[in-house]
């Protein structure tokens, strides 16, 4: 199962891990955190290259420094990081490893949920590691992964219910793509449905949409295919934003 999530993965994130993030650029305010740390990230979770994933953690730790005003995000990226190592070490058989980066990534993702502020993308990041990595956990912890991957994009989806039909492509099949996705993990079969055919509504004419159809006529097909992060923040891209406000 896992090898098809990362094939999904990479086909809809390839094209986002590009350039490393320049040292030089963690402290321009006009970059997001999720700007600057996305690439080097996405590259330890999607073509394993661990260089840049080391790099990517350093620079969490860099931020959390420079901007504590983003803690509850840049704690959110920690969490999935520290989730990534433990999936590496269960993959590797360091079942003790596995067990403390888990433990510490269920810890850091608690403690970016309490932040007050700086926290917009909290749910999405927990909610979308949880969606990444719970079946490639040892099986007696996929439950509970799904369960905690359904409650955040649940809590996301209503943050942003009302204006769902106004967002990018990308954050309308990450909150709905997320749900359909964690209510089939977790039994919740009718909210499935309904998220499917709020998907076919909204997301019409995208890489969700052929998805959806087969989920639809076929609703067992749901249990070996992925319906998550198909598309990419193009607009949200570091070289993107630096060319936007270099100009």
């Amino acid at each position: 199962m896992h090898n098809l999530m990362k094939i999904l993965i990479v086909g809809a994130f390839v094209t986002v891990v590009v350039a490393q993030t320049p040292q030089g650029q963690l402290s321009d305010s006009r970059l997001t955190v999720h700007t600057l740390l996305r690439e080097d990230i996405f590259a330890g979770f999607i073509g394993d290259d661990m260089k840049r994933f080391e790099q990517g953690e350093k620079n969490i730790e860099l931020l959390l420094t420079q901007r504590p005003d983003q803690k509850g995000n840049l704690l959110s990226w920690k969490g999935g990081a520290l989730l990534y190592r433990a999936v590496v070490a269960n993959e590797n058989n360091r079942p003790e490893e596995f067990k403390r980066y888990y433990q510490k990534s269920l810890e850091t993702f608690a403690e970016a949920a309490k932040q007050p502020s700086g926290n917009e993308g909290v749910g999405a990041i927990t909610g979308g590691s949880f969606a990444v990595f719970a079946d490639r956990l040892p099986k007696e912890y996929r439950a509970a992964a799904w369960s905690t991957a359904y409650d955040n994009y649940l809590g996301l989806y209503k943050q942003q219910a009302a204006i769902l039909d106004r967002l990018p492509v990308h954050l309308r099949g990450e909150v709905l793509g997320g749900l359909a996705q964690a209510a089939q993990r977790t039994g919740r079969k009718d909210e499935m449905n309904q998220y499917v055919d709020k998907i076919l509504a909204v997301l019409g004419g995208t890489p969700y949409e052929p998805i959806a159809k087969k989920w639809k006529a076929n609703p067992e097909s749901a249990a070996n295919t992925s319906i998550t992060c198909m598309t990419c923040h193009d607009g949200g891209r570091l070289s993107a934003r630096l060319s936007e406000i270099n100009k």
